[in-house]
């Protein structure tokens, strides 16, 4: 069944303006209701206070804001609007470390250019039927980096690491 997005909105934040226009006619052909668009982080923070969007797709290098610079105010600033708002991350790096340091950022989902309407709607379809938890530790506040249910689980504790001590086992380095 294929889903309704009319009563949704989305917010598009790309600096590179044919394709800040692809991405907004991909999802006018998806059928999304309200899509407002930014050139930049920063006109992109102030335009999510102002029409506090569904998701939000955003580009990762802009000038003079970056895309990270505008998730970190939307996930930490007091004056965030919707702090576990979903967030779409559109980006040319598909390295491993820069999946990681997005996933890690409080990014919701991940998609790398190139990509194809189906995968836009695929990652949109995701967040409506799939939405995930929102974990807060010291040192991060976003979606939960965990993306399988484990039905075999009977315990308390997930993780070998879980030894009863507190500690923040959400970490994860890469070398």
């Amino acid at each position: 069944m294929a889903l309704k997005l009319d009563k949704i909105s989305v917010l598009v934040v790309e600096d590179i303006h044919p394709m800040r226009n692809l991405l907004i006619g991909v999802l006018e052909a998806l059928g999304v209701g309200r899509i407002y668009n930014a050139e930049h982080g920063g006109s992109g923070f102030a335009e999510f206070k102002k029409y506090n969007p569904d998701i939000i797709i955003t580009d990762w290098e802009m000038e003079p804001v970056s895309g990270f610079e505008m998730i970190h105010r939307i996930r930490n600033d007091p004056t965030s609007v919707n702090k576990t708002v979903p967030i779409i991350l559109i980006t040319g790096y598909s390295a491993k470390n820069r999946v990681i340091q997005a996933r890690d950022m409080g990014v919701t989902e991940f998609l790398t250019k190139p990509f194809t309407g189906q995968d836009l709607a695929k990652r949109i379809t995701h967040i409506i039927n799939r939405p995930r938890d929102f974990v807060e530790t010291p040192r991060f506040f976003g979606p939960d980096r965990r993306r399988r249910k484990i039905d075999d689980y009977e315990g308390p504790k997930r993780r070998q690491v879980d030894d009863g001590k507190k500690s923040d086992s959400w970490d994860i380095h890469v070398e």
